[in-house]
């Protein structure tokens, strides 16, 4: 960087100190302006006359003013047209005090609204032509009066057009800095969904699997000693459950450690086509449950087929957990109209129900999946006992979502059961 550029960049960082300067170079412009005769013998002739006492004056107190335009442009305004003015009726020749009143009148028009410089600009063109005019040589019309118009009309398109500039270029840098912090928003939006995704999945497999593999365990244990056929056949479900769990568990882990965009999955995701071999694992762990109607939905979105096995298997797993002994599941997937309807309903004691309403992120879970989609969701403790879970899944997509709904102890409390 040059000196001179070094030089420009400290002034532009202080700018009192370069309106300072500009008003050093004015009066220096002016001053030599002021040797200027414009009406000579043989036309415009350079002279070695010092300038008047008053309009050396006159010109001083102009350019002192440039030093607060931008503090007080109008003010500044006001004060260089009243030199330029009272230099126009007394000088003769005249100094070319209204250089000062020019810079003034494009420092409001770059300042200010359009408007406002229109009004201004006008004024200020108007005064100062009818002083130069009224004061000025003969004939009314010569170059010397008119070329007052001239400069102040410059003063002011020149202030407008980089008033202009700057607010379009404001403009784009606005609409940079938007779009920017969108793409931020839009990016973590995105993560946080991917996040809660991967977190309400993983809970899903987790607590399944666990829950079997706890009861099966248990079972096991019971029967060690005086039953070994049956532990071994316990301990093989816990083993089966086992690698259940890592299977699904590596497919979703799978996906964290993938640099770029994720792979189609090998193994389809686990649907309605599925319920039977859910059922089934109920079934071993002692859970008797009842499936009607899981073959009659027809084809499903796979969202909408995925958020229905996931709200099952998550229904049954807190029957399994809070039901009790003795307690049975029935499970109900029905097609209405353009929506499906997924029912879980138990029978279990009156205590377990209240359980099942406490700590954890089970119906959580459900009711993220659901809203989701733009369903509803109802759960709450049967009359006489047991627990109900109600699922409305729209098969189509809508333009909105309907609202949640809640009965009993099922409200949208913060942490719900595992």
């Amino acid at each position: 960087m040059s000196t001179l550029e070094r030089a420009w960049c400290g002034l532009r960082a202080h700018p009192l100190a370069l309106d300072a300067a500009l008003a050093a170079g004015v009066l220096l412009c002016m001053v030599v302006g002021s040797f200027v005769v414009p009406r000579g013998a043989n036309g415009v002739t350079w002279g070695v006359r010092a300038p008047d006492p008053l309009g050396l004056l006159l010109m001083t107190l102009g350019a002192a003013a440039l030093v607060f335009r931008r503090r007080a442009s109008m003010t500044v305004l006001v004060v260089t047209g009243t030199v330029s003015v009272i230099e126009s009726v007394t000088g003769d020749p005249r100094a070319p005090v209204a250089m000062s009143a020019v810079v003034a009148l494009y420092t409001v028009a770059s300042t200010t609204d359009r408007t406002t410089t229109w009004r201004v600009g006008l004024l200020t063109m108007t005064v100062l032509t009818a002083a130069a005019v009224l004061g000025g040589p003969l004939p009314w019309y010569a170059q010397e009066n008119l070329g007052v118009l001239a400069w102040t009309g410059i003063g002011a398109t020149a202030g407008d057009a980089v008033r202009s500039r700057r607010a379009v270029v404001q403009a784009i840098r606005e609409r940079a800095e938007r779009a920017e912090r969108t793409r931020e928003e839009e990016a973590r939006r995105r993560v946080a969904e991917e996040r809660l995704r991967i977190a309400r999945d993983l809970h899903d497999v987790v607590a399944h699997h666990i829950a079997l593999v706890n009861v099966q365990a248990g079972v096991a244990a019971h029967v060690m000693d005086k039953r070994p056929d049956q532990a071994r056949e316990a301990l093989a479900h816990v083993r089966e459950a086992g690698r259940s769990a890592l299977n699904e568990l590596r497919a979703t882990v799978g996906l964290l450690r993938q640099s770029g965009d994720p792979e189609a999955p090998t193994e389809p995701a686990p649907g309605l086509s599925r319920l039977e071999e859910l059922a089934a694992t109920f079934r071993s762990a002692g859970l008797p449950v009842e499936v009607a109607g899981a073959g009659q939905s027809g084809a499903l979105p796979a969202a909408v087929d995925l958020a229905a096995y996931r709200i099952i298997q998550e229904a049954l797993t807190n029957v399994r957990k809070h039901a009790g002994t003795g307690a049975r599941a029935e499970v109900s997937v029905v097609r209405v109209g353009s929506d499906i309807e997924v029912t879980v309903v138990d029978d279990g004691s009156p205590d377990g129900a209240a359980e099942a309403t406490g700590g954890g992120h089970g119906l959580l879970g459900m009711r993220e999946r659901v809203t989701a989609l733009g369903g509803t969701l109802t759960t709450g403790p049967r009359h006489g006992g047991g627990f109900c879970v109600h699922a409305i899944l729209p098969v189509e997509n809508r333009t909105g979502s309907r609202t949640e709904t809640s009965t009993g102890a099922g409200t949208t409390a913060p942490g719900e059961p595992v």
